[in-house]
């Protein structure tokens, strides 16, 4: 028995140092140390030995079996390595080859024009607050001082959700919920959708973007309003853009105006884009409205106050000289790719 184990020993060895790949290494792993394998049949075979000669060959055997499961360790480690070096040169990747350029997203126009409104009104001293969509017949209407019969209030004007429920038609309705929970001095903008039942043309939309403003504090006055707005005018538009104050009505200003630029087409000079003008509206604005301040809870004849709302979508379209407010909306790739860079 003791020949028959050297032999079967020596045997396993050559088989190991012979063996090409992992199937093989395993194959002879079954064949020798499983529990059929030889290795197994000799410790059965060990009945047949006197009891003093079982311990001794017990010994061998486990020797015999120690030594060819290491063997079949290295053997596996080793080919395993051999495999993971020939895969890392067959699959070498050539670093000068020029990588394959992945596409990269951009801001959307509106949230460009609208993060350059907010870095500026910022630096200006204003906060950003938002208010929700979903909005009560109180803040959007009675208290920004417009009565049961203004037109605005018509279905046709707004889209109601209930009896005492819309969709705000301006982000002015935060003006109130912000006079509601801060003392003065309040400057804030308040940025985001708005709705109203517009039929769906190259300029009018039935949702749309706006950015309120409003400013409450003590000796604030018309001059204030227009510093404000001129500076923002020339930030956005340029240091040559010159701003037109023409008297209007709101019903939560007094006064009112209506503010416009000169042209960015034409300089002034008139063109397509002005009708000849060589001004452009982009939004109205006012003195806050006495009744506007009482709602909030702020005393009018304490504090005076400014406020202002641009069209955000009015403004990008005049910043890039866009033609159709619908292709704000659509996301045609082709369109927006125009921007990714500017």
């Amino acid at each position: 028995m003791q020949e028959t184990l050297k032999n079967l020993t020596a045997t396993a060895r050559e088989e190991i140092a012979a063996a090409a790949d992992e199937q093989q290494i395993e194959a002879l792993r079954v064949k020798y140390l499983g529990k059929k394998g030889e290795l197994t049949a000799l410790l059965k075979g060990m009945g047949a030995l006197s009891p003093e000669e079982r311990p001794k060959m017990g010994q061998l055997v486990n020797e015999a079996k120690s030594e060819i499961d290491g063997l079949i360790g290295e053997k596996s480690a080793e080919l395993k390595s051999a495999a993971q070096n020939k895969r890392l040169l067959e699959e070498t990747v050539d670093i000068t080859m020029p990588a394959k350029r992945s596409a990269v997203g951009g801001l959307h126009p509106l949230n460009k024009v609208l993060d350059d409104m907010i870095d500026l009104f910022q630096s200006m001293g204003f906060d950003v607050v938002d208010g929700p969509e979903a909005e009560t017949d109180y803040y959007c209407f009675e208290a920004l001082n417009v009565p049961k019969d203004h037109p605005a209030r018509d279905m046709q004007d707004t889209f109601y959700l209930g009896e005492n429920l819309v969709l705000r038609t301006q982000t002015s309705a935060a003006q109130i919920r912000v006079m509601e929970k801060r003392e003065p001095p309040i400057r804030i903008i308040c940025p985001g959708r708005v709705y109203r039942a517009d039929e769906v043309d190259a300029t009018h939309s039935p949702v749309f973007h706006q950015v309120e403003g409003l400013v409450v504090d003590k000796g604030i006055t018309l001059c204030d309003l227009k510093g404000c707005l001129e500076q923002f005018a020339q930030e956005i538009y340029g240091p040559e853009t010159q701003v037109r104050f023409r008297p209007s009505f709101f019903p939560f200003t007094e006064p009112s105006v209506e503010v416009d630029v000169t042209c960015s087409e034409c300089g002034g000079k008139g063109c397509r884009v002005c009708k000849g003008t060589g001004w452009i509206e982009i939004l109205g604005a006012g003195m806050v409205h006495p009744n506007v301040l009482r709602a909030g809870g702020i005393d009018p004849d304490v504090y005076s106050g400014f406020a202002f709302g641009i069209g955000l979508d009015r403004l990008t379209t005049t910043r890039y000289k866009i033609s159709d407010i619908r292709l704000l909306f659509e996301n045609d790739l082709r369109f927006l790719d125009q921007f990714a860079g500017k």
